[in-house]
């Protein structure tokens, strides 16, 4: 199995997703890494690492995109760019079976639409974040959460489909999908989920349990929560936030006072559990459900544990053969046959 990965992809490359790469290698022994990019800026920095040479290779792609760009038209105009040329060998190649980049969320969304392709039957894709719950081990999953910020209630109703099968993939039996709206009632929400609501309720394969509010998404009660992808861009920041500034807070009230600093010391293995579960590095990227093949989406700030992070998860998801299980999906669901 190939994993490519967009080696100037984020706000540390080339450097830190090369290291990444380079540390998912010693993980697992299992995939070839294949490095898209400046080829000579790539083998240079190579230099500086022991690894498997067997395991490595190269793809030069001289261009790059970059976040300022209107994606659709950067994705036509460079095809030499490294996202465009990895999803010509993505598409292409059957050895090569995922895609990791931080660069450019936009311009990966539409590559993978255009270029690599949707599942037959499915409207639109959905970036799908995995999210760590107040439930011990148990994640949640979200989707949309930004690739479509206007969708139609067929749009929600791919998505709960989609992140049922991604759910029963990653081990969850009857995934309990629910609907991101501003109050559990099920008269609750707007226009588009009093449209969506029925036909979530009647589908076929899909264990829909009602609403969610957004304070709720993270309790882990729910396996899929699904919603357009402007709702689900802004709580994803806002739990991001959230945390971020409790865990400021929480630091800034231990050092504030000797009885702090004492509680801190005793509490401090805690505390590095809970930072470790609650950082996005340690969890990889947003599988860009509903293309071909899987595409991971990094967070464009990722450094080499996040990189890490996100290869491992890549190689991991592309034995889910997630991608013929939507299609069958979505076949049961238009019979209308149980799934």
């Amino acid at each position: 199995m190939k994993i490519l990965i967009d080696a100037f992809g984020g706000d540390n490359s080339p450097e830190e997703v090369i290291a990444g790469t380079i540390e998912a290698l010693k993980e697992e022994s299992d995939f070839v890494a294949v490095l898209v990019g400046k080829e000579e800026v790539i083998k240079n920095l190579l230099e500086g690492y022991e690894y498997d040479k067997s395991r490595v290779e190269i793809i030069n792609a001289p261009g790059v995109i970059t976040c300022e760009e209107e994606p659709t038209v950067a994705v036509r105009r460079k095809p030499e760019s490294s996202i465009c040329v990895a999803f010509k060998e993505l598409k292409e190649n059957d050895e090569a079976r995922a895609f990791v980049s931080a660069g450019s969320t936009g311009a990966v969304l539409v590559g993978a639409t255009l270029k690599l392709g949707r599942i037959k039957g499915v409207n639109r894709p959905a970036l799908c974040p995995i999210m760590p719950t107040a439930k011990g081990d148990k994640q949640v999953i979200l989707l949309d959460s930004g690739a479509n910020a206007d969708c139609k209630s067929i749009n929600l109703l791919q998505f709960a489909l989609m992140g049922t099968v991604y759910a029963e993939a990653l081990g969850v039996e009857n995934p309990k999908v629910a609907l991101l709206s501003n109050g559990t009632e099920d008269e609750k929400g707007n226009m588009l989920n009093h449209e969506v609501f029925p036909m979530l309720k009647a589908a076929k394969g899909i264990n829909f349990v009602g609403n969610i509010e957004a304070r709720d998404i993270l309790s882990g009660d729910i396996d899929v929560v699904v919603c357009d992808g402007f709702a689900g861009n802004v709580a994803v920041k806002a739990i991001e936030g959230a945390i971020k500034t409790f865990m400021t807070l929480m630091k800034q009230g231990i050092y504030s006072s000797f009885k702090g600093k004492l509680g801190g010391m005793l509490l401090k293995d805690t505390f590095k559990t809970l930072g470790k579960k609650m950082d996005y590095n340690n969890h990889g990227g947003a599988l860009f459900v509903g293309v071909n093949k899987a595409v991971i989406k990094a967070h464009g700030s990722s450094k080499r544990a996040a990189i890490k992070a996100a290869v491992l998860q890549a190689k991991k998801y592309a034995h889910f053969d997630i991608a013929d299980k939507i299609t069958a999906k979505l076949e049961l669901q238009e019979s209308g046959e149980e799934a």
